[in-house]
């Protein structure tokens, strides 16, 4: 059978685990990974502490810094017939800048948004990881992230709510995957790794595009 390289994003909410996941899944599928590169943005620690003053800002650079990213090394993987792994989409930042911004400075991010995610890949299946923002809130205390120790519950709510009407409405025509995680550890429990990358493995084959699914 012909060998079709895949590319899997995965996605959910802040302190979900999807960094985790994807490097957990790196050698089951043979796969490259992109993971997001948000400690190098100058504003986001600032962005928690005042969130209206510095959004402009952090998003913009945000959505930047994905776009190059990705529209190098989406391409640059799939054209070398490897897989790929990311830990985000490039359509999820348009999700933060809605909750985030406002006015004259949403619509700029908008077209800036719209003009560059023509030139990015789409997945060819999204993961899409939830839990209750109680158990977010406890993961994100416990890897301690500098700028993270600011950040209020409130907030991580509405991205909660944010995220499940941005995968009920946005990716027509994506395979999504929804994992609940409320009860999952993945790292210490083997058997919820298992069971996950069953479910993924499950899923793929129901893509239409899968011809051959490279698993060990």
């Amino acid at each position: 059978m012909l060998k079709i390289t895949m590319y899997i994003a995965i996605e959910g909410v802040i302190g979900v685990g999807k960094t985790t996941l994807a490097r957990l899944l790196q050698d089951e599928f043979q796969a490259e990974l992109q993971l997001e590169v948000f400690e190098e943005n100058p504003f986001l620690s600032q962005f928690y502490s005042d969130r209206a003053r510095y959004a402009f800002q952090t998003q913009i650079f945000f959505l930047l810094s994905r776009y190059h990213q990705q529209n190098r090394a989406v391409p640059d993987a799939l054209k070398r017939g490897k897989n790929l792994i990311a830990d985000y989409t490039f359509a999820k930042d348009a999700l933060f800048a809605r909750i985030n911004l406002q006015g004259d400075e949403l619509d700029m991010y908008y077209k800036v948004h719209d003009a560059l995610a023509e030139k990015i890949p789409r997945p060819d299946l999204v993961v899409y990881l939830s839990a209750r923002t109680p158990v977010l809130m406890q993961r994100i205390t416990l890897r301690d992230r500098p700028y993270e120790r600011n950040m209020e519950e409130a907030y991580i709510a509405t991205l909660n709510d944010a995220y499940e009407d941005f995968f009920d409405n946005y990716f027509q025509g994506v395979p999504v995957l929804r994992v609940d995680t409320n009860q999952l550890n993945i790292i210490s429990q083997p058997e919820d790794l298992e069971r996950v990358i069953g479910l993924i493995q499950q899923r793929l084959a129901e893509a239409p595009r899968q011809t051959e699914l490279p698993l060990t």
